[in-house]
Parts: structure tokens; sequence; C-alpha cells
């Protein structure tokens, strides 16, 4: 694949992050519920990761393999700190949880947390693509 195409790739997956992003402030201050705000915020953080995996040519076919090239590719390098990684597991976590759980009820200030969380990764993750 041509460099320029890997940007375009990058910069998609960048503005994927920005919107969902958007979408979870959007819900976040409509009051909506807490589970479409952190799903969202967590979508955003996945589409940082894959425009990170996208630079260095590796594409997981899971959500888990994504965050485990992360932390293998960007953590253990020295390249994101250990608490960017710790931010994507607990709020992956979070999600599965929220969208898969009956029982567990997600509060609006885990989704409050959850969404600042997330843009701080995002920024994070834009900044190291595009200094």
């Amino acid at each position: 694949m041509k460099n320029d195409d890997i940007l375009v790739l990058i910069r998609h997956r960048l503005d994927q992050a920005e919107e969902s992003l958007k979408d979870a402030k959007v819900l976040l201050d409509g009051d909506r519920s807490s589970r479409s705000i952190i799903n969202r915020s967590y979508y955003a953080m996945f589409y940082a990761v894959l425009a990170l995996l996208q630079k260095i040519g590796k594409v997981p076919r899971k959500h888990s393999g994504a965050i485990s090239l992360f932390d293998t590719e960007f953590v253990f390098k020295g390249l994101f700190s250990k608490e960017l990684s710790k931010d994507l597991h607990d709020i992956f976590n979070l999600r599965q949880v929220s969208d898969y759980q009956l029982i567990d009820h997600v509060t609006s200030k885990d989704a409050e947390t959850t969404l600042k969380r997330a843009a701080g990764f995002v920024e994070a993750v834009s900044k190291y693509l595009i200094p």
C-alpha cells in the first residue's frame, strides 16, 4: 500500500474517532443513555487505535486484538503511557458490561468520566500521528 493511501486511512480513522466523541458529547448534553455515551466514547478510542495500527501496517480482526497490539506496539515500547492503556482497557470492559450485561447499570457519572478519558486518549493519539 502506498504511503499516501495509508495517510488517507489514518485520517479517516481519526475523523471517525472525532465524530464518535462529538456524538458522545451530544448524547451527554442531551441527558441521553449512559450506555450510548460509553459506547460512542469507546468507539472513539477504538478508531484512534486503528489509526495507529494502520501506520504500522497491522490491522486486527477483533477489538481485543487491537487493544493487545496497542499495548505491545506502543505502550510497551514507551510511545504511550501505561495510563492510556489502562483507560483503553477500562473503557473496553465498561462498554462490554453496559452493552452486553443486563444486570449491571452504568451511571451518568460513569458516562461523563468515560467521555473525558476517551477525549484525552484520542487527543494523545492524534498528536502522535499528526504532530
